[in-house]
């Protein structure tokens, strides 16, 4: 406090001390503190909100999005139509592929749906159904129109496995049509299941071959998998030679 000329008090003015001056100065710095840390849990709860997610399909969600969009899908590593396949090192494996296609696809099915499963007798479970539909259909139809109708969820497995790219996203990427399948999840994926029963109708063998390829330089095959056995064999008797 300070005295006026008159003798009278006046208590608005405060006398000037270090001490005061510190304490104000250690006010402002926890005000300081609090608003970083303040600021810090704010950004942080934006990252967790909008942080990398996952869909209930299984499908990866981009990250910064609140309402979980899908992230833009893969294409396939070939087209529907490289019989052949790449010229690159998997070309030896595209053109078994080829073959299995067009003389066993009975084969190259069970192949598809092991290295896909690999469960115990995937192969034999698949193969065998496989090659009854297929010699219905040849006998009483004159082609194979039975055995597609049994391997098209493998296609649908794959596409939702590896995030790749359907046929009304390929349309809408390339001509721009099927915007409105493409825009609702459930919808799109109903088109595209659609799409993957009509490609293994209309083009058979291609679609085999297709994921066969695409199988083949993602996943290897469960045999190879194996864990070596170390195998302990006992010593031979042994005996002690007596002296002459």
């Amino acid at each position: 406090m300070a005295i006026t000329d008159d003798g009278s008090i006046n208590n608005d003015l405060q006398e000037s001390s270090p001490l005061l001056s510190k304490q104000g100065g250690v006010e402002e710095d926890e005000k300081k503190k609090l608003n970083v840390n303040k600021s810090k849990e704010a950004t942080a709860g934006v990252a967790e909100v909008g942080g990398f997610g996952w869909t209930a399909d299984g499908l990866p969600l981009v990250r910064g999005s609140v309402v979980g969009e899908p992230m833009g899908r893969s294409q396939w590593d070939s087209s529907l139509l490289a019989c052949l396949g790449r010229n690159d090192e998997f070309c030896s494996s595209d053109i078994e592929v080829c073959l299995l296609g067009s003389v066993a696809p009975c084969v190259l099915y069970g192949s598809n749906v092991e290295r896909l499963g690999s469960a115990p007798g995937t192969f034999a479970n698949h193969c065998l159904p496989y090659s009854g539909l297929y010699l219905i259909g040849s006998s009483f139809f004159g082609w194979n129109c039975l055995a597609p109708w049994f391997s098209y969820p493998t296609r649908t497995a794959i596409r939702r496995k590896f995030n790749l790219e359907g046929t009304c996203e390929a349309l809408n990427r390339s001509c721009g049509c099927c915007g409105s399948c493409v825009e609702d999840e459930v919808q799109r994926e109903h088109c595209e299941s659609t799409c993957d029963f009509a490609t293994h109708v209309l083009c058979h063998a291609c679609a085999l071959c297709q994921e066969g390829r695409e199988l083949r330089r993602r996943l290897p095959h469960p045999g190879h998998n194996a864990q070596p056995v170390l195998v302990m064999i006992p010593p031979g008797e042994q005996t002690m030679g007596r002296g002459a």
